[in-house]
């Protein structure tokens, strides 16, 4: 499987794990916050997994601009997270920003590509 060699895939499931071990095994955290933080973070590394298999490339910038909405929807409840006086996170939030910055470039190359 190709997806596991891109560096996006690697450091979104790296993602993964370091938000289960930060924040997702904390009791005190709102479930449903945890389940909407575990969902998010989840959907960033299927998508990537799924455009990667895609034949076209507007079906490949599809998923990936699914992925880079998830690590938004990640950054965002991270921000809740914090609102509410809880530790900040920022290996976690530079990671997001990181990943945020890859899919931005395949997007945008995907884009320029089939526009010519």
């Amino acid at each position: 499987m190709e997806f596991r060699k891109l560096i996006v895939y690697q450091k979104a499931l790296g993602l993964y794990t370091e938000l289960e071990k930060e924040i997702l095994s904390k009791s005190e955290m709102d479930r449903a916050l945890k389940d909407q933080l575990r969902s998010a973070a989840t959907s960033i590394v299927l998508n990537i997994a799924e455009g990667s298999s895609r034949f076209s490339r507007a079906d490949r910038k599809n998923f990936l601009v699914i992925s880079r909405g998830s690590a938004f929807e990640c950054a965002t409840i991270i921000d809740i997270i914090k609102s509410t006086g809880s530790k900040t996170f920022p290996l976690i939030e530079n990671e997001l920003m990181e990943i945020s910055k890859i899919l931005f470039k395949m997007i945008s190359n995907l884009a320029t590509k089939t526009k010519s």
